[in-house]
């Protein structure tokens, strides 16, 4: 027969620091929910102004791709256009 393990009732030094480190991470996730309705309202802000929100995302992805990583997906799709008959 198993004997019930006591839980202590003080609470140690590494129980505060992970409450502070869980409680850091979620006002961090409320923060990045924040940014990202910012986000969403400038691209509404955007298509609001007659740009295509779409295509901005698409050159927000290729703005943060190194010049040769672009360099190369763009030869690929081009690739793969001109095999489809779509280039």
């Amino acid at each position: 027969m198993q004997m019930p393990v006591e839980l202590p009732t003080k609470r140690r030094p590494a129980d505060e620091r992970l409450r502070l480190l869980i409680e850091r991470v979620e006002r961090l996730e409320e923060e990045k929910k924040g940014i990202y309705d910012d986000i969403r309202d400038v691209y509404g802000e955007a298509k609001a102004t007659g740009y295509d929100a779409k295509i901005m995302r698409q050159t927000v992805r290729l703005r943060k791709m190194k010049p040769d990583a672009r360099r190369e997906m763009e030869a690929i799709l081009e690739t793969y256009k001109s095999a489809l008959g779509l280039a």
